[in-house]
């Protein structure tokens, strides 16, 4: 299992071109994390994953996140069948947010109010509008 280590004793060297794995989380132990569709590219969300989170997504090679609004974490489609499988995972330079490209199971959706992806409305100068 991938050990998470701790950024504090890390020289900013370490941090940004080091090979240990150190995500720098939040005051409420989060790091952001951009979920991507590991064929297209498209943005299918943006979530949290917390150091269970993280591990267990490494671990099962299925995405697990932190719910902020349930405070509990969440293995992204265990209800819905929109389960997200793993194909690689990057931390950015200074460790502090991560990406996923998945391969998004079921009927390929990924938000839970049905769309392809969370990112399904534009703004405009008059409001939001669907665009999908």
């Amino acid at each position: 299992m991938t050990t998470l280590h701790d950024q504090s004793g890390m020289t900013k060297q370490e941090i940004e071109q080091g090979s240990q794995f150190a995500p720098k989380f939040d005051a409420n132990g989060l790091v952001p994390v951009v979920t991507t569709h590991a064929e297209t590219g498209e943005v299918l969300m943006l979530a949290y994953m917390n150091d269970e989170a993280i591990k267990c997504t490494l671990a099962t090679g299925e995405a697990h996140y932190w719910s902020r609004s349930r405070q509990e974490l969440w293995h992204k489609g265990a209800t819905s069948g929109q389960i997200q499988r793993l194909v690689d995972m990057r931390i950015d330079c200074d460790q502090d947010a991560i990406v996923i490209k998945v391969l998004p199971q079921g009927d390929g959706g990924c938000c839970h109010v049905g769309y392809q992806n969370c990112f399904y409305r534009r703004v405009t100068q008059d409001g939001l509008v669907e665009d999908i």
